[in-house]
């Protein structure tokens, strides 16, 4: 049995299961969701109304642009504190504290700064992506083997080819986790942020939820996690093979 019939065989028995609770509660509730249920309000949602589809071109702008300024702040950042100390020890220590503090706990704060705009919502999403990726690249430098180090400085590298040639390519692969993790952790951003935002798959689950349509919050809830899946297994999966294949680490696809 192929990977693909597996997992196809996996999400058959889930929804299986799922339609035996819903005829189970249906008898007591009309609120619990049901699959088929789920399905027509995604149809309705993506092809006749476009609520769904409005809100998803929504969400992804915002992550897209949220999750690129992460990726380039944080990999600005942790080049920073991997090849300087005293940033390292200073501005370092505030990364690691702020790390800890869940990007969505910022909102109230910047609902105020940014007057309740959509800037709040980039703000959250940028913050929630860039603390992963500042770790990871500045990990990956860190890493880096003294021997490439000291054979680069033979060849008479200066401090600046030392970063550009010899860090950055050997700290890719933590460069690659750092920006999974940064999308990861954006997205999910993004979707508490919109939760008491304006506009996006959030929002749009929160007035399904206020109206008791709970066959369109799951609908809502399976976009998310398609959005999810296919960033993960057609875009990190991809480069990650490419990359371990480069660094000799697995064999190429």
């Amino acid at each position: 049995m192929t990977s693909i019939a597996r997992r196809l065989a996996f999400f058959t028995v889930l929804i299986a299961i799922w339609e035996i609770i819903f005829r189970i509660y249906s008898q007591e509730t009309t609120l619990f969701p049901s699959p088929l249920g789920a399905v027509e309000q995604l149809y309705i949602g993506l092809f006749d109304t476009g609520i769904l589809l409005v809100a998803l071109t929504e969400s992804l702008q915002r992550i897209v642009i949220g999750f690129s300024l992460a990726v380039i702040i944080g990999g600005i950042l942790g080049i920073l504190l991997g090849v300087s100390k005293i940033a390292d020890e200073t501005l370092g220590s505030l990364v690691i504290a702020l790390q800890s503090v869940p990007s969505i706990v910022w909102l109230p704060i910047a609902l105020i700064v940014f007057q309740g705009g959509a800037g709040a919502i980039y703000f959250v999403v940028i913050l929630g992506g860039t603390w992963a990726m500042t770790l990871n690249i500045r990990m990956g430098i860190k890493n880096v083997q003294p021997i490439l180090i000291r054979a680069a400085r033979t060849m008479g590298y200066n401090n600046t080819e030392l970063i550009w040639r010899v860090m950055l390519p050997a700290s890719i692969p933590s460069a690659l986790t750092g920006a999974r993790l940064a999308w990861a952790f954006g997205w999910r951003a993004l979707m508490a942020a919109e939760l008491i935002g304006r506009g996006g798959l959030g929002r749009t689950l929160m007035d399904a939820r206020d109206f008791f349509n709970m066959d369109l919050v799951v609908a809502i809830m399976i976009i998310i996690s398609i959005i999810g899946l296919i960033v993960e297994y057609f875009f990190f999966s991809k480069i990650e093979r490419k990359v371990l294949s480069r660094w000799g680490l697995a064999k190429a696809s």
